[in-house]
């Protein structure tokens, strides 16, 4: 993973170029299309996802909390604990996310302790899907 496609993340911006190094093996990248469940409500959550390109809905019931964009980022809570998904996101347009997951982001403690906490501190902070 290109460090430089991190860094146009919010969530990753203020990391300095060494720690990214060192977070971008662990961090995966996916494409999917139109139409695609990305998260649904009630499920485990073990992945969290930032989007890349491409656009989302975000719904509880049938209800609409969120349409999501580039830099916005979801399933965080999974990286906290074994919580489940507390809304469902699906994208309304192709995307390419980044993911990371949480068998990864233990992983990712161990070797970069200040940006693994910037994540957790990210997902305590929103409690997002």
């Amino acid at each position: 993973m290109d460090t430089s496609r991190l860094k146009t993340l919010p969530l990753f911006e203020s990391v300095p170029d060494e720690d990214l190094e060192k977070i971008s093996p662990f961090v995966s990248e996916v494409s999917v299309s139109q139409g695609k469940s990305l998260v649904t409500e009630g499920d485990f959550a073990y992945e969290f996802m930032a989007i890349e390109e491409g656009t989302a809905e975000v719904t509880r019931g049938d209800e609409k909390l969120a349409e999501l964009g580039p830099g916005d980022f979801f399933g965080e809570m999974g990286l906290l604990g074994d919580d489940r998904r507390n809304a469902t996101v699906v994208a309304t347009s192709p995307m390419r996310l980044l993911t990371l997951d949480q068998w990864d982001m233990r992983r990712l403690e161990k070797v970069v302790p200040s940006a693994a906490e910037k994540i957790h501190s990210a997902a305590r902070a929103r409690g997002n899907a």
